[in-house]
Order: structure tokens, then sequence, then C-alpha cells
């Protein structure tokens, strides 16, 4: 923890030298401030959506149509929070002498016409974070104008980059039973100290 404008604060659990820009499968889970159930239920192992529940899944299906490198995998909406795969992939950059990939080769030194990977701004444009930022803000606007004043999100949101198949794999299979495990899930209240 560090303390930033005399309160401390966690800090991030991005990882430092990702670029979080860059081509990639994220595992993503974003929780209702103190994991309120403002997103429906669960009955018989099925989801049913709240409108609020409604509105974030409108808007979350909207994420790949408004941006052309974005694509959704699976994902589910739970009571308070949801889970999903979401894929970068940016287009490969051509001029007419030179291809590069966007990625950032970890393994390569950098030269000054490099991105450095230890200096990679976090707020960065197109990023994992700004994705989920944008998603998030205007969800609240949409649920407020709603009628529900009272709804906020967690300030943070929970990542990991899934590396290859099996984990993809998995990982997928954890999202589509999540519902069917609401009883013993560890963002349900019931189950928590």
């Amino acid at each position: 923890m560090t303390l930033y404008k005399n309160k401390y604060r966690i800090e991030s659990a991005r990882c430092q030298t990702w670029d979080y820009t860059s081509n990639g499968y994220y595992f993503v889970t974003i929780c209702t401030h103190n994991k309120q159930s403002f997103f429906g239920e669960i009955i018989n192992g099925e989801m049913q959506l709240s409108k609020i529940g409604q509105i974030v899944a409108e808007e979350w299906q909207k994420t790949e149509k408004i941006r052309p490198n974005i694509q959704l995998d699976t994902w589910v909406i739970m009571p308070n929070h949801m889970h999903s795969i979401l894929i970068i992939n940016n287009p490969v950059e051509t001029t007419h002498r030179v291809v590069s990939d966007i990625t950032i080769n970890q393994n390569s030194p950098t030269n000054d016409n490099d991105i450095n990977p230890n200096k990679i701004p976090r707020s960065q444009s197109n990023s994992l974070g700004s994705i989920i930022g944008q998603f998030k803000s205007i969800c609240t606007k949409q649920i407020w104008t709603a009628g529900f004043a009272e709804f906020k999100w967690q300030t943070r949101f929970h990542d990991r980059i899934i590396h290859d198949e099996q984990s993809l794999n998995h990982t997928r299979k954890y999202i589509i039973n999540n519902p069917a495990k609401w009883e013993s899930d560890e963002h349900n209240l019931v189950n928590l100290p």
C-alpha cells in the first residue's frame, strides 16, 4: 500500500511490464460496489437479469461494435459481478516499405525508437483499462438515467492475461458454469466472512 493524498491505496495489480493495448485474450472480472446484487438473481442455476443487469448486458455487447479491434468471447453477468474474455486484436500496421506488429516483443532490447515496456502508460487509449473504464462510465450514466441512483461499481477490476489454449478453455468453462455454482461463489455475499 502507498500513501496518496494522505490516504492509503492499494497498488495496481496490472503487470507493470505488459502493454495492455497489445493483442491478446484477457479474462476480466468487474464487480459492483460492496458486491451488492444489482444485476439480478440466480434461479435454478440460471441468471435472471434485473433492469440494471439488462443495461450492463446491452452495453457490454456494444463494446465490440464500437471498437473494431475488440472481440468478446465467453461472458456472463452474475448478481454482483461479471466475467468476460475480451480479445484485443489490433490490425498490423503497414507502410510501403515496412511491416511491423503493434505488439511489443518483451525479449528484444529497446532503443530510442522503440516503446520501453518498463514505461508503458497505464491509461493509454484503447488499453484494457480505458476500455473497461469507458464501459463502466456509460453503464453508470444509463443506470442512473433509468432511476437507479444508488448504483456504483467497485473502483477497479480484476484481469488475467490468458497465455495458452488450455488456460483459455479452462476460463471459458469457468465462466459458463459460474451461474450453476453461485451457491459456492467467492463473490456471493452469503459466503463472505
